[in-house]
């Protein structure tokens, strides 16, 4: 059996770190094959940062990453795949690379910081020259430089501090120190001036983590090569695109790809059908040394003859051991903006950061009677360029009615959105509406800091905008100067005020980016639409009518619709680029730790102040789904969930019992004091959530959320003396609460948190799209935010099981297994209808029938909701669910019904069944 290129029935998700290469992913390849799915979904593969655990961090496109095994490794691994039937899919990183600690790590940044902007490297970079006198500031110091003085050193031709190394601009080796400093391409600077002066863009606020301007063909046909040769090889049936958000150009980097990959698969050798591909679209060749792990210079990437002085990829090491951070921690600038001493993860920063994505051409769909007609370049529906294209999806975090833009070639999102429809479905919204008042009761945050959803977004969103995106703003508001100066109808709008629009249109965007460009029209009526309203509000920040008319200046040109110049472009599209850090920062990465009623409702791309689904809701979504993006992703854990899906499941049961956990947590409370209220609150939750007070893992998480939610202490300003509180809080509180407290919690939790979570579970592995299954999620899994969530996989481990814990692993072979047997009842083509039971609590019932072309064959999915409410109704009682016509047989039970089956019996062992037809 040979694993189809086309449309997965189901992924799954590995995080590849050292603790877990290639070799590891190999051995449990028979393993995941028996369970069902159709895909491994691999976490990025290309050379990264030594020792990363997530592979976000790349330092060289050409190579696959030699602490994973190197490109042996991973052919190795895809041909053992392929023997059982499966496909790769890999995580692609286009937005950034690292800038690592040595810089000599990253070649091409090397070449820039040696070079300046004359460098033929520069291009790669998305980095203003006209700031900073014409030099990269690099804020890496841990405290002004006159602190730091003494612990710069010239060291084998290269400017060294702690374990950083930087080039030195030829012909400058011999200078005294302060000369020579003053003689580079780049500044050296305390890490906290990223915030306010840095002049390249980053990945969010993590300075560690540079822009990469993959919209410059060449610079697309450098980082994509090698990834392209491995579509070709065939090592690589699909693609996930991480962050297209932060791209200068989303839907034209989408389109590129989609020719590059189909170029690649042209007669399964490239393009000409010779193994090549066009050129400008990527597609090298790896060589036989390409297995050793061998780094290649920057130079092989683009065609040149000479390598960069000291070394380029080459050297690894910066000629011994890491250097010693300085004492207060500030040597590399790490933080949640990049300015403390703690390096973090991109993870860290956005929450979100990644599932598979579809490249366009597969995941076909109909046009919708004129509604949806398939793009002409290289759209979902469009004719091959050479090959026939590969399964792409991507990390787009969509808002609650926002839809994806129709003409990117893709064949949909990751799942996120997924996600939030089907959590939702298990929110009771009275109970939730009694739970927040409980709450604000117990907490009593102010309105902006807490207690009101709405409100505290929009303090979150000013406080990021004036403050970790200070520099972002302070770019486009010079590109908005110029574009003012240079057109006379445009001439004296004031610096401050071009700011001051700039940050109140951003801050009342209710989307992560509008997609608009220069010369064309925004994907969307949408976009145009919140662009004008989010203006008209931005008014409101001027007490001076015609000082206002600045406002409709900044909404022009993030429409792109005053001038076809430079500025322009970078206005355009730079200010969508900063409104999907600010999305990501101030609601994913602020809001959600601040505003905490219920945990699980802060997942990304999620709305806490409104996460419950109905029924109805849930079938329209996915009715949608079917019509428009058939072969998009879902998911229900990732690497960037803050909480896994079987953890949500117990925190979202608390809106069945809210009076229940208010007495609860003031009880628990009085036994152990915490510093504030609204700690006590989230962490008794975060301890619900786990199912116990490890502390190993209890206390790292809480920590970041009082981190992240700046109220007492953040990543830049630590609280030392309030952290310590938080930790014997802890310790003292949920990691030391008793057998009896945890049994009393399950008694009240773990019933509905067994049917919210199985539930869920089978809801994601039949309605429509491609299920990712998270390493370890087809067992029951509570996991907290990274890098608890990252925790090396024991695929295949032998488990002693009972209850929840065996029959979720029963649910998740079944469910996969049946998709992969009939996969023309769950793909593009199939069928959905939803089946409505009858009779006094018909309402704990959603089900629907999956069918094929026709209605032909089927699948009937059964869920519970809100099963605690259910049992204090007295039950299913005289409640039936019609069948379409035929017998049909439980998967998970082996039952039988036909006609009208009464829920009491066909639910009495689980809460939830998968009918197939006899």
């Amino acid at each position: 059996m040979t694993a189809d290129p086309g449309t997965p029935t189901a992924t799954y998700r590995l995080q590849l770190q050292p603790a877990f290469p290639f070799a590891a992913a190999e051995r449990a390849v028979p393993y995941l094959a028996s369970l069902g799915v159709s895909h491994l979904h691999l976490s990025p593969v290309l050379e990264a940062v030594p020792g990363s655990t997530h592979g976000y961090d790349v330092v060289d496109h050409s190579a696959v990453r030699a602490e994973l095994g190197g490109v042996a490794g991973l052919r190795s691994l895809a041909r053992t795949a392929r023997a059982h039937g499966l496909g790769l899919i890999v995580d692609v990183v286009p937005n950034h690379m690292a800038a690592p600690a040595p810089e000599r790590l990253n070649a091409p940044l090397w070449e820039v910081l040696r070079n300046g902007s004359k460098s033929p490297y520069a291009r790669w970079f998305d980095i203003d020259w006209r700031a900073q006198d014409g030099k990269v500031l690099l804020p890496v110091l841990g405290g002004p430089l006159g602190e730091e003085w003494r612990r710069l050193r010239i060291e084998d031709g290269t400017l060294r501090y702690y374990d950083h190394a930087f080039p030195l601009r030829p012909g400058t080796e011999g200078l005294p120190l302060p000369a020579l400093l003053d003689a580079q391409w780049y500044r050296l600077g305390w890490w906290r001036l990223a915030r306010t002066e840095l002049n390249y863009r980053r990945f969010f606020t993590i300075s560690e983590l540079i822009a990469v301007r993959v919209e410059d063909p060449e610079v697309f046909r450098a980082t994509h090569a090698t990834l392209l040769e491995l579509v070709r090889e065939g090592v690589v049936d699909g693609l996930r695109i991480d962050h297209p958000d932060g791209l200068a150009d989303p839907e034209g980097y989408l389109r590129r790809l989609d020719r590059a990959v189909r170029a690649a698969t042209g007669d399964g050798r490239g393009g000409d059908g010779r193994g090549t591909t066009p050129e400008g679209e990527g597609g090298q060749r790896l060589t036989p040394e390409g297995e050793s792990g061998q780094r290649r210079t920057p130079e092989d990437e683009c065609g040149r003859q000479t390598a960069p002085e000291g070394g380029g990829h080459g050297a690894a090491s910066d000629g011994g051991s890491r250097g010693t951070a300085p004492e207060d921690g500030g040597n590399r600038g790490t933080a949640s903006d990049g300015e403390s001493g703690q390096r973090r993860t991109p993870e860290d920063e956005g929450g979100r950061r990644t599932a598979p994505k579809n490249g366009g051409g597969l995941g076909t769909a109909s046009d919708d009677g004129g509604r949806r007609a398939a793009p002409e370049d290289g759209g979902r529906g469009a004719a091959p360029e050479g090959g026939g294209g590969r399964w792409t999806v991507v990390e787009k975090i969509l808002a609650r009615d926002e839809p994806l833009p129709a003409s990117w070639p893709v064949a949909g999102t990751t799942g996120y959105d997924a996600l939030h429809h089907i959590d939702g479905l298990f929110v009771d919204p009275d109970g939730l509406e009694k739970l927040t008042a409980l709450y604000r009761a117990f907490a009593a945050p102010p309105a902006d800091l807490g207690g009101d959803w709405a409100a505290t977004v929009r303090r979150a969103a000013r406080e990021v905008v004036t403050h970790e995106l200070a520099a972002e703003v302070s770019r486009l508001t010079r590109t908005a100067s110029r574009i003012c100066a240079a057109d006379v109808r445009l001439r004296d709008h004031a610096p401050w005020a071009l700011r001051t629009a700039i940050r109140e249109v951003l801050v009342r965007l209710p989307v992560y980016r509008p997609y608009a460009s220069v010369g064309t029209p925004p994907a969307t009526d949408a976009d145009a639409v919140l662009l004008r309203s989010a203006a008209a509000g931005a008014r409101e920040a001027f007490t001076v009518p015609l000082e206002a008319r600045v406002v409709e200046v900044v909404r022009d040109a993030a429409l792109g619709r005053l001038g076809d110049g430079p500025d322009h472009h970078d206005f355009c599209a730079r200010f969508a680029q900063t409104a999907a850090a600010l999305r990501a920062k101030s609601v994913e990465d602020t809001a959600f730790y601040r505003y905490t009623p219920l945990l699980s409702a802060g997942e990304v791309g999620g709305d806490p102040g409104r996460p419950a689904v109905t029924p109805e809701e849930f079938h329209a979504f996915a009715a949608r789904r079917l019509r428009d993006w058939p072969a998009g992703g879902t998911v229900l854990s990732t690497h960037d969930t803050k909480r896994s899906a079987d953890a949500r499941a117990r925190v979202t049961a608390l809106t069945e019992c809210p009076a229940w956990w208010g007495r609860t947590v003031a009880e628990l409370t009085r036994s152990a004091p915490a510093p504030d209220p609204h700690l006590a609150w989230t962490a008794w939750q975060t301890a619900l959530a786990l199912g116990h007070g490890d502390a190993e893992r209890l206390v790292p998480a809480v920590l970041k959320g009082v981190r992240e939610a700046g109220l007492r202490t953040t990543w830049t300003e630590r609280n030392a003396a309030y952290e310590e509180e938080v930790t014997a809080f802890l310790t003292a509180g949920p990691c030391a609460a008793g057998p009896s407290v945890w049994a009393a919690i399950g008694a009240e939790v773990d019933g509905p948190a067994r049917a919210n979570a199985l539930g869920a579970a089978l809801l994601h592995l039949t309605m429509p799209g491609v299920p990712d299954v998270y390493m370890g999620t087809e067992h029951l899994w509570t996991a907290l935010v990274d890098p608890d969530n990252r925790r090396p996989p024991e695929p295949g481990a032998e488990r002693q099981a009972e209850g929840l814990a065996a029959e979720k692993p029963l649910l998740t072979r079944a469910a996969l297994r049946l998709r992969r047997e009939r996969p023309e009842w769950f793909g593009p083509g199939s069928g959905y209808a939803p089946l409505t039971a009858e009779g006094p609590t018909a309402a704990h019932c959603t089900a629907f029938v999956r069918t094929g072309a026709g209605g032909r064959g089927g699948a009937i999915t059964v869920v519970t909701r809100l099963s605690r409410r259910l049992a204090e109704a007295g039950g299913w009682g005289a409640t039936r669910l019609p069948l379409p016509p035929g017998r049909w047989r439980d998967l998970l039970t082996g039952r039988t019904a036909e006609g009208s089956a009464a829920l009491a019996e066909l639910l009495s062992r689980l809460p939830v069944a998968l009918l197939v037809r006899t």
